[in-house]
């Protein structure tokens, strides 16, 4: 009865309509069936954008069910760990045709994959996380579809060539993808159309934007602006851009590339410790109330290409020294499935042959712990004035809030080095954070290869 219905819409339309735009709009009338419907009670405890600890979730690898379900499980062990939004990669069904399985390769905006399970079992997900006080976000990819996407008969949704071929992205070499025209304002409008469904029909608390330098600056900031006037809800939105008008667009987040390229050639020992110094300011150029850069050890795409933590910053040792980096200088930490374990290979594209052993390296997981649980109970080291006090082998610097300081040491080397303090530490006393003890400095101090000290006064 539908299916007859459905026909008979679209003869009706076609025939009331002459303009061929008009068509493409009547066909794509009927692409997404979905209601968007508040469903249960929007959250009313989303971090402030400064206060956020992220944890990505690749579904496929995360457990040996690969889907929700198998998220759900394990969301008491991501709130132990001290985070506190639970970012989801891609949900939604995969394209079949040029498809390499990639999961950003989108063939319907307004579906659940069913690899992962239903929009009931995504529900349960996103209500569980929200009693454990965790928001939730949602991967979006804006850029681009797969070509079987149930907007492909709407071809001037789509970049074309000199003969009408729809296109991949130019330049990038993702060839199983369609690039889409953010000059057509149809397309525009569903897209945001799109997102908002998920905000409503999921409760979920904002996105993730995939290839946000992609899309224009005035497509990003005319959906951010509806979003965000969505009732009730509060929204968390990050770039995975490096784009300064992301921030004036309203993200609350871009992403920290350079930042991680530059921490992995100052462990290779190729790099001046210095040097992060530069990113401090490139990063936050044009940020304003409180808007944030992530920064990481790992995620999808690096632990793939690169590898992981252990294998690019000196082992477990140096993985830990270049997280408390990532965590506490300047930026809000993420972190990436399986590092809180140490995981000591690859999870690699497409994300579907590995899984993550949760029982091996506890020892780690608690270092994680103990990292993540100061920087949530330390308003110096998420809202205070950072004071650099780097050398060429010493990550150093001090975050005073108020009344607060802490002082952070972090030996990015291989080797002893014997750090010369700034004139203004000299014989100062500070209570050692992770170890317990007060600790006189005098105007040295020897640190053991990447060794890392956190001090609160």
């Amino acid at each position: 009865m539908r299916k007859i219905y459905f026909i008979l819409s679209i003869a009706l339309i076609c025939i009331s309509l002459s303009s061929c735009g008009s068509k493409e709009k009547a066909a794509l009338s009927d692409s997404n069936q979905q209601v968007a419907v508040q469903y249960g009670t929007p959250f009313d405890n989303v971090p402030d954008r400064r206060d956020v600890t992220m944890y990505q979730v690749n579904i496929r690898t995360f457990s040996e069910e690969g889907n929700f379900n198998g998220v759900t499980n394990r969301l008491d062990s991501i709130s132990a760990l001290g985070a506190n939004v639970v970012y989801l990669m891609p949900i939604y069904p995969v394209g079949e045709v040029k498809s390499v399985n990639s999961p950003y390769c989108i063939k319907n905006y307004v579906e659940v994959n069913k690899e992962f399970g239903t929009l009931e079992n995504l529900r349960m997900l996103v209500d569980k996380a929200h009693r454990n006080n965790m928001a939730v976000i949602l991967d979006w990819v804006a850029n681009h579809t797969s070509y079987d996407n149930v907007w492909i008969q709407n071809k001037s949704w789509y970049l074309q060539d000199s003969t009408g071929n729809i296109v991949s992205p130019p330049g990038m070499g993702w060839n199983d993808v369609a690039q889409l025209n953010f000059s057509n304002q149809d397309m525009r409008s569903e897209m945001i159309k799109s997102m908002k469904y998920w905000i409503l029909t999921a409760n979920v608390d904002g996105f993730r934007c995939d290839y946000a330098d992609g899309p224009p600056y005035d497509f990003w900031k005319q959906a951010l602006d509806t979003l965000r006037n969505i009732p009730n809800h509060k929204l968390l939105m990050m770039a995975e851009g490096r784009r300064s008008d992301h921030y004036k667009a309203g993200f609350d987040f871009n992403f920290g590339f350079q930042f991680f390229g530059n921490l992995k050639r100052i462990f290779e020992r190729d790099r001046s410790v210095k040097s992060i110094e530069e990113l401090n300011a490139l990063d936050y150029t044009g940020a304003t109330d409180g808007q944030q850069i992530i920064r990481y050890t790992s995620n999808h795409d690096v632990n793939s290409s690169d590898g992981t933590p252990l294998d690019l910053f000196g082992g477990e040792k140096g993985s830990m020294a270049a997280f408390v980096i990532a965590a506490y200088m300047k930026s809000v930490p993420m972190v990436y499935n399986g590092q809180e374990v140490g995981t000591p290979y690859r999870l690699t594209f497409p994300f579907t042959s590995t899984t993550i052993d949760w029982n091996i390296n506890p020892d780690i997981t608690n270092e994680y712990k103990k990292i993540i649980a100061f920087r949530n109970e330390s308003e110096p080291i998420r809202r205070g004035e950072l004071t650099s006090f780097c050398t060429d082998d010493v990550c150093a610097f001090s975050k005073k809030y108020n009344d607060e300081e802490v002082l952070v040491l972090v030996n990015c080397r291989d080797k002893n080095i014997k750090y010369k303090l700034n004139s203004e530490l000299v014989n100062t006393s500070w209570t050692d954070v992770m170890n317990g003890g007060m600790v006189e400095l005098s105007s040295e101090i020897s640190l053991e290869s990447f060794t890392y000290l956190v001090l609160r006064k």
